[in-house]
């Protein structure tokens, strides 16, 4: 069905939104390394993030779409020839497909021309940038904890807890925000693993023209058009942390949509409760119907934009990691539940590995949930904790939801 270019329902806008995220796609029995891309190819990166409460923010939206997948294919597509994927700063810290590196040149460029500003160790100590990358160069791919001896001045501070980086993590952090370093992997730990991008990157990759500053900002704002199906500005300015407004020196999302909109790419829309301006890609596909039933990681695209989500889903969220315990709402790592096209619910999960059990500490309905609520999330649960190599659901007392969905869990519910 091709949707209507001048104004959308809500419904269709969810619709619309959830199927460019690849949920209305052909589901396969074993996801393979070509599932994987072609979720990735929705999606367009994949967010980083350490906590692994549950499981690592990057797996996430993949098992959300493909389901129950090897999470070796994620490793193989990041860390090994031919790469398909890198690391960079593309929304925050994320997966990327590699051909986009030429694209985030001019974000590279960015983050040099403020080397001393945000990196000042570099300027402070003259000649270790260059002696750290050398160091990459002759013996990586290396950690940042691998360099950390050669190249303290002393021991590290402990002042600011999760920060108290070495001077090789920061000057390491700066070369890779700068493209003079890449990241060719990750150790067992989480720790990051450098290497020249001659040696990460494809060839082609590398040898690819940079594009002008309006050539990379058009490509993103495509890029983000076709993840998000149906967005403001605003939401296609932030898929890759794009400024929106005209900035010194900097191509902007609001240019790049004027000039995709005179192309006939984006396809100005009213949508229904919506006070800006949305648009809608031309390719963008409207299903009749989402059939889909999986829990988002608060990393995920689909909700990673608060407001948006809200817009779209009258879904109120926000991630309450770093809030004291006794002020969280919902619980630690909350993740929203997708049903059909709505999120009808969100569970506070746990991975409690060492007893094989998957936790889950609270449980709450949404006021649109429909009856079979409890019934779908137990089935998901059970198989997100087949996926995550755990026994058991077990259910605790939180939440308005936690007696139904005890309920269903302990009737062993199936699809």
């Amino acid at each position: 069905m091709t949707p209507r270019p001048d104004s959308l329902s809500l419904a269709q806008a969810r619709r619309i939104a959830l199927a460019a995220q690849g949920f209305a796609d052909t589901p396969h029995a074993t996801p393979t390394l070509r599932t994987l891309l072609r979720t990735v190819q929705r999606t367009g990166v994949l967010q980083v993030d350490s906590v692994n409460v549950l499981q690592r923010a990057h797996y996430m939206p993949l098992y959300s779409r493909m389901g129950a997948y090897d999470v070796d294919l994620l490793r193989r597509a990041s860390s090994t020839r031919p790469r398909r994927l890198v690391e960079y700063w593309a929304h925050v810290q994320a997966l990327m497909p590699v051909e986009l590196w030429p694209v985030m040149r001019h974000r590279m460029e960015h983050y040099r021309a403020r080397r001393g500003k945000w990196w000042p160790i570099v300027d402070t100590r003259p000649g270790l940038e260059h002696e750290v990358l050398g160091a990459v160069r002759d013996g990586g791919p290396v950690t940042a904890r691998a360099l950390e001896d050669e190249f303290s001045s002393g021991p590290r501070t402990r002042e600011h807890w999760g920060w108290n980086w070495s001077e090789a993590r920061k000057v390491l952090d700066y070369l890779y925000m700068a493209g003079d370093v890449a990241i060719a992997g990750r150790t067992s730990q989480f720790e990051v693993v450098y290497d020249v991008p001659e040696r990460v990157l494809p060839r082609a990759v590398l040898e690819a023209p940079t594009p002008t500053p309006q050539e990379a900002a058009r490509e993103l704002v495509r890029r983000a058009a076709r993840s998000h199906g149906v967005g403001t500005g605003r939401c296609l300015a932030d898929y890759y942390r794009m400024r929106y407004q005209p900035g010194a020196g900097v191509a902007s999302a609001k240019e790049a949509i004027a000039e995709l909109v005179d192309a006939g790419e984006l396809l100005p829309v009213t949508v229904e409760g919506w006070t800006r301006a949305a648009y809608l890609h031309r390719d963008a596909r409207l299903p009749r119907r989402i059939a889909a039933r999986a829990v988002l990681s608060p990393f995920d695209p689909v909700v990673w934009e608060r407001d948006r989500a809200e817009a779209l889903f009258d879904f109120l969220y926000r991630i309450e990691i770093y809030v004291p315990a006794a002020m969280r709402v919902h619980g630690y790592y909350v993740l929203p539940f997708l049903l059909g096209d709505r999120i009808v619910a969100r569970v506070d999960l746990k991975a409690e590995r060492a007893t094989g059990r998957l936790l889950v500490q609270a449980a709450y309905a949404e006021p649109h949930a429909p009856p079979e609520t409890a019934q779908e999330l137990a089935v998901e649960l059970g198989r997100l904790a087949g996926w995550l190599g755990l026994s058991a659901v077990v259910v605790g007392a939180r939440g308005d939801l936690a007696p139904g969905l005890a309920g269903a869990v302990g009737a062993g519910v199936r699809e």
